[in-house]
Order: structure tokens, then C-alpha cells, then sequence
């Protein structure tokens, strides 16, 4: 994957996240507002799917677009255990370049000041797997896996999740956002959906998007053999 043209793309965003000019010229006492602000606004709600989309998708999808993917299949493997493959990878690939940014550019802006570096590290960490199974689903099921995991993260959980408060629920950022809530200093981060609530539906999207994803893989297989 990171051989691919995406390498550029997954080290750009990370990039942009140090480049902060307000953060120094800032008043005492002002950095955490900016850290929160940065890491919630930026780091979590831009660049963790975009990179979740590259990865999830850069996993499976250009193998499925160019049938090499049927080399793959022919091989004496299980189709759920290539599937967890792909995932993990996605997975490693979206926290490197997410998480681990966004975790040190916390430390920098405000030394992890009410914990705000770490909560959304947390954050970060958890949408990265969400948003890999979602978008690994995608790359199988789909020939567009990437404008729609665009759709989603870009249109519907910063447009919509902003306007439409129902939207909110069905958003893995805010689901993300009430793990870093309980851990951030209170008044930092500020989430929509209960940390219960948040735990189960990252849980059933993962799983859920995980085994239908291996159930996908297995009927090509099978459309293929006949």
C-alpha cells in the first residue's frame, strides 16, 4: 500500500497537522482551547477518515477493479482470514498516520494539558479501526468505494452531522469524540452520543462491517468458480 501513489497522500495530512502559526503567538492558558480545537476540528474530524477512506478502501479495492484479486482466492485460504489480513493492515496503516500525528502534535501544542493529546489519541485509535472495517466493506461490495467513503466522511459527518443533530448518532467521529470525553478535562470535548451507546456501535459497525465483508468475498469466489 504504501508503495502505491497513496504514500504521498497518507504523509500530506499528517504534515498539516503541526502547522499551526497561532499556537505559539497564543496567550498562557489559551493552549489547550487551540489543542482541543485542532486535534477535534482537524485531526479527528478530517483526517482520520480521509486516511480511513485511503487505507480501508487501497486495501482490497484495487485488487477487486483489476481481478487480480482471483489470484488471491485461488490460494488454499480461508476468505474470512484474508479479509482480517486486509483489515489489519488498513488498520496499521490509518493509526501510523493518525493516531501517532495527532497524539505528538497534542504534546506540542499544550503538553498534553487536561489530558487533551491523549483523549483524542484515544480517538483516534478507535475511529481508525471503525473507519478501516467501513471502508474495507466498502472496496468489497463497490467500484466507487472511494467517492462513497468520501460521501460519508466529508458530507455526511461534517456537513450534516453539524446541521442535522440525528445525523450525530450514526457518526463514527462521534462515537470516537465520547471516548475522548471521558478522558479529556471537562469543557473540552464535547460529544453527542453516550459513551455506552458509542462503545456498542463502534463495536456492531466493526464486527458487523468485518463479517459481511468476508461473506462478500466468499460469494466472488463462488460467482467466479461457477
Amino acid at each position: 500500500m504504501l508503495a502505491r501513489p497513496r504514500a504521498p497522500t497518507l504523509s500530506a495530512r499528517p504534515a498539516v497537522l503541526f502547522y499551526n502559526p497561532g499556537a505559539g503567538r497564543a496567550p498562557p492558558g489559551a493552549h489547550d482551547k487551540i489543542a482541543a480545537d485542532l486535534l477535534g476540528g482537524f485531526a479527528l474530524a478530517t483526517m482520520v477518515p480521509l486516511i480511513g477512506v485511503i487505507a480501508g478502501t487501497g486495501a482490497i479495492g484495487p485488487e477487486i477493479d483489476d481481478g487480480s484479486i482471483v489470484y488471491l482466492l485461488s490460494k488454499p485460504v480461508k476468505r474470512p482470514t484474508i479479509i482480517l489480513t486486509k483489515l489489519t493492515v488498513a488498520i496499521a496503516v490509518t493509526m501510523a498516520f493518525s493516531a501517532i500525528p495527532t497524539l505528538v502534535a497534542g504534546f506540542i501544542l499544550n503538553g498534553n494539558g487536561q489530558q487533551i493529546a491523549v483523549a483524542y489519541t484515544v480517538a483516534a485509535l478507535v475511529a481508525s479501526i471503525a473507519y478501516s472495517a467501513l471502508f474495507l466493506l466498502l472496496g468489497t461490495v463497490s467500484r466507487h468505494a472511494v467517492v462513497f467513503g468520501l460521501v460519508y466522511a466529508l458530507i455526511w459527518e461534517s456537513l450534516f452531522g453539524s446541521l442535522v443533530s440525528g445525523a450525530k448518532t450514526l457518526s463514527v467521529q462521534q462515537w470516537a469524540l465520547a471516548l475522548a470525553e471521558k478522558v479529556a478535562g471537562e469543557g473540552y470535548v464535547d460529544a453527542t452520543v453516550g459513551l455506552p451507546t458509542a462503545v456498542v456501535l463502534l463495536s456492531v459497525v466493526t464486527v458487523g462491517a468485518t463479517l459481511y465483508a468476508g461473506q462478500k468475498l466468499r460469494r466472488l469466489t463462488l460467482a467466479g468458480e461457477e
